[in-house]
């Protein structure tokens, strides 16, 4: 029995080893080394204007994206790349931001990070360990963080609004393919000024005019974006305001086990709360939405960064809003939020507020800017774990102002939160590591009498009061709480880039010196030597070669990790080491 739990342990130990290895390739960037993909990625169109004209037209919400179709015919091809090559580009620049909008619909076509730097080659050992393993090298990259882009659709990731018309027959509304003037600048933002504004104008369009406001402000990652409606016809007219995100949908090597972090579209109304939609949704028409509802934003997700539309400023709080996605071809899709505006008399002017947040997902600022808006941060599946570890996390890192430190104080917490669990665990195990010897004489005197075998095994168990299985249960339990602490780690952009001590510079990334690996495989081997040791020759050599073999895979974990890991383990032998001595097995 105890040579079975010990075998299964190691089983599920080493298959979760090898999964979060393999998720870790595709966090980075790389094809998973153990479950590739069998999605080969799209290729790209060889016709960049129908590859404009295919994300254009499709990118309008239409009836293949769950609703009905807005009246008039979307631009051609031909039509939009004409639009696209004679458009205004203009290049915004704040402290954190630097922008190009497009006068083609006003839309915000590339957007740099400038305060977070992209991953730079490790030094020390990782070149090396790369080549011996296959991995592709990874250039330096020490320029801001490319959240959107338009360079080729293989990258594009656009923030879109535009107009629709309801009414079949009505003639279309300025959208986001229509050319918009740009009002003259300055379109930097000046030593002591806290707030630009870029402003749109598009020509009237079915007997609306369409001004569109982009506010930036310092050290904000909230574009405010002020939508201002004329009709400039003699008959009403009842106009939708659409916002869209649109992304390509990179290929994220996918996981049975669902162990990263998720890419793509989101959507949130009080009444169905957060919903993720895939992709591989979109593209089977498959893609659950919430229904019209008077409050709700949308987003696209990715690793530590994301982009959301927000309707919760004064103004439009009652607009009712409906929830589209489209699949636009050549691996691109876009999730749009159409909102209804009141009907609008000749001459007068809807305004409309809005807000695109574009930037880091902060759970702390996430959560005081729309309801629900802090879940775009990525826990997995134990998140009702995770977000109060993380509130803990912060809470040491406040105190202690490392993140490092704050891992390593986190994990003492809870190693006393369960301390008594621990205990009978670990006096199990020494238990059974005193028997050890009666057992394995056992066994070799009767070898050839299994039956007879077991049922003696099963009476010196019980003789000593010893459960074969009192030492897994209660780490067992624990594990819920070490994968969302796992989770709280890997998706927390407060990680990425931050030092620890010495040549720990990024928790991150890799230790690009593999001393805390090194660290970690002796601390295993040594957590090894405590337990006892089973009878079975096989099973005894592979307690030795199991730790050994997976301890590799932490040599491409991310630094904060691997400090978690040993931690644990200098507590678990510390612990494990003092019962041992007590019960007077340490060493046998």
């Amino acid at each position: 029995m105890n040579d079975i739990r010990r075998t299964i342990l190691w089983v599920i130990f080493g298959f979760s080893l090898v999964m979060l290895w393999d998720q870790w390739q595709v966090h980075n960037g790389r094809q998973p080394t153990f479950l590739p993909s069998a999605k080969p990625p799209a290729a790209a169109p060889a016709d960049p204007a129908a590859a404009g004209g295919a994300a254009g037209a499709s990118g309008v919400p239409s009836a293949a994206a769950g609703s009905a179709a807005p009246a008039g015919t979307p631009p051609t091809a031909a039509a939009t790349a004409a639009a696209a090559a004679t458009s205004e580009k203009v290049q915004v620049q704040t402290d954190v931001y630097n922008a190009v909008l497009d006068g083609q619909g006003g839309t915000l076509s590339r957007l740099e990070l400038s305060q977070y730097i992209e991953e730079k080659e490790r030094t020390g050992l990782m070149p090396w360990f790369r080549r011996i393993t296959g991995q592709a090298e990874v250039p330096v990259r020490d320029h801001p963080v490319l959240l959107m882009d338009d360079a080729s659709p293989a990258t594009r990731y656009l923030a879109q609004t535009g107009l629709l018309n309801p009414v079949a027959g009505g003639g279309a509304f300025p959208t986001h393919l229509s050319l918009m003037a740009v009002k003259p600048g300055p379109y930097k933002l000046a030593e002591g000024q806290n707030q630009l504004d870029v402003v749109f104008e598009s020509q009237p369009a079915g007997g609306i005019k369409y001004v569109k406001t982009y506010q930036f402000r310092r050290g904000d990652y909230v574009i405010r974006v002020k939508h201002d409606v004329v009709n400039v016809s003699d008959q009403p007219r009842e106009p939708q305001l659409y916002m869209q995100l649109t992304r390509h949908g990179a290929d994220q090597g996918g996981s049975m086990f669902g162990t990263s972090t998720f890419s793509g579209p989101a959507v949130y109304t009080n009444e169905k709360k957060f919903h993720k939609v895939s992709f591989a949704d979109i593209s089977k028409n498959k893609a659950e939405l919430p229904p019209a509802a008077q409050d709700g934003w949308i987003a696209m997700v990715q690793h530590y960064f994301a982009s959301a539309w927000l309707l919760n400023l004064p103004g439009s709080d009652n607009l009712k809003r409906e929830f589209r996605v489209s699949d636009l071809g050549s691996n691109q899709y876009a999730i749009s939020m159409v909102a209804s505006l009141p009907s609008l008399a000749p001459g007068a002017t809807q305004t409309v507020e809005s807000s695109l947040f574009a930037g880091p997902a902060d759970e702390k600022k996430l959560e005081v800017l729309a309801p629900g808006l802090e879940l775009i941060k990525d826990y997995g599946i134990f998140a009702i774990i995770s977000k109060p570890l993380y509130w803990l996390l912060d809470k040491l890192h406040s105190l202690l102002g490392n993140w490092g430190w704050a891992i390593v104080a986190l994990v003492v917490l809870l190693k006393a939160a369960f301390y008594w669990l621990n205990a009978k665990a670990y006096a199990s195990m020494a238990k059974m590591k005193k028997i050890n010897p009666r057992i394995m004489e056992m066994r070799e005197r009767l070898k050839d009498k299994p039956q007879e075998m077991q049922q003696e095994m099963m009476r010196i168990y019980r003789d000593e009061k010893v459960n074969p299985l009192g030492g897994c249960f209660p780490i067992v339990i624990q594990i819920p709480v070490f994968i969302a602490l796992y989770w709280v780690l890997l998706s927390s952009v407060e990680m990425r880039h931050a030092p620890w001590i010495l040549w720990i510079r990024d928790l991150s990334a890799p230790d690009p010196w593999f001393i805390l690996p090194l660290v970690m495989t002796g601390t295993t081997l040594l957590q090894t030597w405590l337990n006892p040791t089973p009878p079975d020759p096989l099973q005894a050599r592979l307690m030795w070669i199991m730790p050994l073999a997976f301890s590799v895979m932490f040599f491409i974990f991310p630094a904060g990790l691997v400090l978690y890991w040993i931690t644990n383990n200098i507590l678990s032998i510390a612990q494990q080491w003092f019962i041992n001595k007590r019960l007077g097995v340490l060493g046998k």
